[in-house]
């Protein structure tokens, strides 16, 4: 007797209703792991002080961000094998439990422990998010929903610093953890609910070696240029041995790709003309973008003598600027099916606003780097959310998650190198400009009983006008060439821009594609469709 083959799983109806239902799941997921990013930063100085943490402060930041770069594209090639659904359950799951130890957590190391979970969800969150909206909606039709996802991180941004002082200044730092409980269980609820898309056995073995040595490539490079010049010296025993496990990191990681039945990033991804340019703009974005606004908060802080909650609230023209040019140009994209001259035309605009950002100076009033920030704003919406919509049309539908990860990747590493290379500039200028203005105004020190080491900024505002200005001009000396030093990168990212082809966005959803779904008028009527 001949064995019968198992029927192909019949498939699930996307009627307009299921569509917004699971959209609501994923919004969800990226509001919990957005509002995190931010609300934590403002009462950071506060929690490590309370762990006893000071001096290994930055350890709070860098364990999310190696946590959420490493598991990048795992979430994203994992999910283009076994589906999304669990995967984005687990994501969930184990942001809401590390947000449950943080906020319980009685010392530094345990603390930076739970950071570090927290960051193997939230990573999963928002790549997993970009990819079902993929999976679900037709790229000619994307833009609708990416703008509401691009949304929710200017009101995150807005909200996460004012909740983040709140909490630190009147109840318990605790509370920007406490607060993900309720919010990650609302979430995993809807997702669990609503989130109705298939899973399935992959028929290759995964590459699990490959996981493995990017992950290591990722971690080495991070700690790296997390590391050097502040902790360790360039020319140290440490940094050079960890330059050269990364160069063989890599090397051994190309050739596993080279012959793994299916790779964790596909060489051939890398002879796809838009994938490449797509993943470099990327890369430059990120270190421009987080280079040029890491340090922002500090000077307006010090500039104007504000709580870091409210020098938040001084981003709030850039987040108008974002929102306003992504919803426009996603709007038109979505009418016409043109993106091409939105690219290039942000990066000009970027450019622009780094060169105005070089006139600051100390006596810039509020209202003018309301402006510069608006102006950086309104470049980077016209090219973040696009770049992955262009490079998700681009490829293959069974590769849309490793398409998605990848591109995010490339912008954490930018992310990465930026604020370490840029911090370096930045800190060694404050510090020889600050020596500089104590030195030049020593009777007011003396008076004032100051430290150049710990500056606060309510302190600074109360100095005689002399002091003040000299340290707040010490910070503008530190912030300004930085600015210089990014204005090659938008150049190249415009030249970039330039190169992106213009493909016809395809009229299918990613599950329709691969057979896993049918459009609500497509489906025949033996096919029932939700209620």
């Amino acid at each position: 007797m001949t064995a019968t083959a198992a029927a192909p799983p019949t498939p699930i109806v996307l009627t307009q209703k299921r569509i917004w239902l699971i959209f609501s799941a994923l919004i969800a997921g990226m509001f919990l792991a957005s509002l995190d990013q931010t609300i934590v930063g403002t009462a950071m100085p506060t929690i490590v002080g309370d762990l006893g943490g000071i001096s290994q402060m930055a350890w709070t930041t860098t364990a999310y961000l190696l946590a959420t770069t490493i598991v990048m594209p795992i979430y994203g090639k994992f999910g283009d094998l076994f589906g999304r659904r669990w995967l984005f359950l687990f994501a969930i799951a184990v942001f809401t439990a590390a947000s449950i130890g943080a906020a319980a957590a009685t010392g530094f190391w345990e603390f930076v422990t739970f950071r570090g979970l927290q960051g193997v969800g939230g990573g999963g969150l928002m790549i997993l998010a970009q990819a079902i909206i993929a999976d679900v909606v037709p790229a000619k039709d994307r833009g609708k929903y990416m703008a509401p996802m691009g949304a929710i991180f200017g009101i995150t941004s807005v909200a996460g610093p004012l909740l983040g002082g709140f909490f630190a200044d009147d109840l318990s730092w605790r509370w920007c953890f406490w607060l993900n409980v309720p919010i990650g269980l609302a979430a995993l609820v809807i997702a669990f609910r609503y989130l109705s898309i298939p899973s399935h056995r992959p028929t290759t073995r995964p590459d699990y070696l490959g996981v493995v040595l990017m992950s290591s490539s990722t971690a080495l490079l991070i700690l790296i240029t997390d590391w050097g010049g502040k902790q360790y010296a360039w020319g140290s025993t440490v940094i050079i041995s960890m330059i050269v496990a990364l160069v063989l990191a890599v090397a051994a990681f190309i050739m596993v790709e080279a012959r793994a039945e299916e790779p964790m990033l596909p060489l051939w991804l890398f002879r796809n003309r838009t994938f490449v340019l797509t993943s470099a703009i990327g890369l430059i974005l990120g270190l421009v973008m987080f280079a040029a606004l890491g340090f922002l908060p500090t000077y307006l802080q010090m500039a104007t003598g504000t709580t870091a909650a409210v020098s938040g609230l001084l981003l709030i023209p850039m987040m108008v600027g974002m929102m306003a040019t992504l919803i426009a140009s996603m709007a038109v994209i979505t009418k016409t099916g043109r993106y091409r001259v939105y690219p290039p035309v942000g990066a000009l605009i970027i450019l622009a606003s780094l060169l105005w950002l070089t006139g600051l100076n100390a006596h810039t009033s509020m209202w003018v780097i309301g402006g510069m920030l608006f102006t950086m704003g309104a470049g980077l919406g016209l090219i973040m959310q696009i770049i992955v919509l262009v490079v998700q049309n681009a490829v293959a539908p069974d590769q849309i998650g490793t398409a998605t990860s990848a591109n995010n990747y490339f912008r954490e590493m930018g992310g990465a190198i930026g604020v370490a290379v840029f911090g370096s500039i930045f800190t060694h200028r404050l510090t020889e400009g600050l020596t500089d203005a104590f030195r030049s105004h020593g009777a007011e020190v003396i008076g004032s009983n100051l430290d150049p080491s710990n500056l606060v900024p309510t302190v600074v505002k109360h100095l005689p006008t002399g002091l003040h200005d000299a340290i707040v001009d010490a910070y503008v000396q530190a912030l300004v060439p930085g600015f210089w030093y990014l204005i090659p990168g938008a150049i190249i990212a415009f030249v970039l821009a330039l190169f992106i082809p213009q493909l016809t966005l395809s009229d299918q959803a990613g599950m329709v594609a691969r057979g896993e779904a049918v459009m609500e008028e497509d489906a025949p009527e033996a096919i029932s469709t939700p209620s």
